[in-house]
């Protein structure tokens, strides 16, 4: 990926916050360059004695339990992800006029002459699969492309490594943009906007600032969501090269610099000659898997960045078509007795909820778990004409059954009292007696899934498996 400069990380002494895979990363690979690297943890188990001890064979010292102190002649700190801004040791750092990064902005340093440019995804829902889509959509059009940043592949082991690129698929958090202040890319996307993680940032707003940091330099596209105006307005105030354009994407008939859809087809009204008149069809809203509304919005943005970067039409089709999402985003499980289950583990906070219920009419509504401080009054006002009925689980059910017995006290609830491994099976049991053939029963729980299983992933699966239990005894009762 081009000739590197690496002769100012020769004996410079750095100290990287954390020992997860971005933490071992940035310390392999800054060691390997000549920094004299320190690694610190807060934690002290047997892991990350562990991992220590490989480190220590490569002359990366660690300091394990203490996550506070600055290494004494710390010339730069390198952070992973999910450190918080207030943190001891980043306070250390100011005091002592250190700066912080992250992760993504020491691979944007590392990246050599001739890398490959980077096509950037951000959003509070939907990051990894418009990233996926976008791959599917770059590979079908025969170049070499990975899905980096928030997903896959460490992006530090990317852009060191001998395998050259094209171009790269970036998904990035709100913490990466954080503490990436020099990133500038090809083109950059933010899906949507909604509060999540506000307990990092501090405030919606700063919040919505590290978001918008994605658009800062952009040098050919800024794609936005239409129905999203904040998302918009974060493209105004960027900062961008001359030329840069604001590329909208929506669900309805698009205008001019956006795209969108018009009778079932994907469109663009951006990358064409005379785009006032003219529109070039892409795809068709059958070839978008799951076709829900909030997942042709993400093919929308994933082909918008990819007609920004010149990827044919063609292209757009079959790499749509190629795409399998992955599990727990909308997922058929199965049908048992007329009534759909749906999987959508991933929906881990209300505006991700408030898309998957969108998708489905009439709906029996399997949700909680952890808030993270979230309300669920707008969610349900919204979403309220759809539900059949509620099933609730989890630590924070209870705010949910509050906001379903304000603004929709005729929908049915069944309040889940346990947290037993039994509980989803229960639950999917009190679901299918609320549903009628012809409903949905979805899991879409609006929260996180911690207090009772280890991600949202086990709780999913312990979905998957409680119905299919459920599909065996139907046919048990059948026989």
């Amino acid at each position: 990926m081009g000739s590197r400069q690496v002769t100012s990380w020769q004996g410079k002494n750095i100290t990287v916050a954390g020992l997860g895979v971005s933490g071992i990363s940035a310390a392999r690979a800054l060691a390997g360059l000549g920094a004299v690297v320190t690694v610190v943890d807060g934690g002290d188990g047997e892991g990350h004695r562990a991992r220590a001890a490989e480190l220590g064979e490569l002359g990366i010292s660690v300091r394990l339990a203490d996550a506070e102190t600055l290494p004494e002649g710390t010339e730069l700190v390198v952070t992973s992800p999910g450190w918080k801004p207030d943190s001891l040791l980043f306070a250390a750092a100011a005091a002592a006029g250190v700066d912080v990064v992250g992760d993504v902005e020491i691979a944007w340093q590392l990246r050599g002459e001739n890398a490959a440019p980077w096509l950037a995804i951000t959003g509070t829902n939907g990051k990894t699969t418009t990233t996926q889509m976008l791959v599917s959509i770059l590979k079908a059009a025969g170049l070499r492309t990975a899905a980096v940043g928030n997903i896959g592949t460490p992006i530090i082991d990317v852009v060191l490594g001998e395998q050259q690129y094209d171009v790269l698929a970036v998904e990035l958090s709100s913490y990466q943009l954080h503490w990436a202040p020099s990133l500038r890319v090809h083109s950059g996307a933010v899906l949507n906007l909604a509060p999540d993680h506000l307990d990092w940032h501090g405030s919606m707003e700063a919040y919505a600032a590290d978001k918008g940091r994605i658009y800062e330099g952009n040098t050919v596209a800024c794609v936005y969501n239409v129905a999203d105006p904040a998302t918009e307005k974060l493209v105004e105030n960027a900062d961008v090269e001359e030329g840069c354009r604001a590329i909208g994407f929506t669900l309805g008939a698009p205008g001019p610099s956006m795209l969108g859809v018009v009778d079932g087809i994907l469109v663009d009204r951006a990358f064409v000659e005379n785009r006032q008149k003219n529109a070039q069809e892409l795809a068709e809203v059958k070839d978008v898997n799951p076709p829900a509304p909030h997942n042709i919005a993400n093919a929308l943005a994933a082909a918008a960045l990819a007609r920004a970067f010149g990827v044919e039409p063609r292209a757009v089709r079959d790499g749509l078509r190629d795409f399998r999402p992955d599990a727990h985003r909308v997922a058929h499980v199965d049908e048992v007795g007329g009534v759909t289950y749906v999987d959508d583990s991933k929906a881990t906070n209300t505006h991700a909820a408030e898309a998957s219920l969108a998708a489905f009419e009439p709906v029996v509504w399997i949700a909680g778990g952890l808030a993270k401080g979230a309300t669920f009054d707008e969610l349900v006002q919204k979403s309220a004409k759809r539900m059949r009925g509620a099933v609730l689980i989890g630590a924070d059910r209870a705010l949910i059954a509050e906001a379903l017995a304000r603004h929709a006290p005729e929908v049915p609830v069944v309040d889940l009292d346990r947290t037993d491994t039994g509980a989803m099976l229960a639950a999917v049991r009190e679901a299918a007696a609320l549903a009628e053939p012809g409903d949905t029963v979805l899991l879409a729980p609006a929260c996180a899934s911690m207090d009772m299983f280890a991600n949202y992933n086990k709780r999913g699966d312990a979905f998957a498996d409680a119905v299919r239990e459920l599909a065996a005894e139907s046919a048990a009762d059948t026989v």
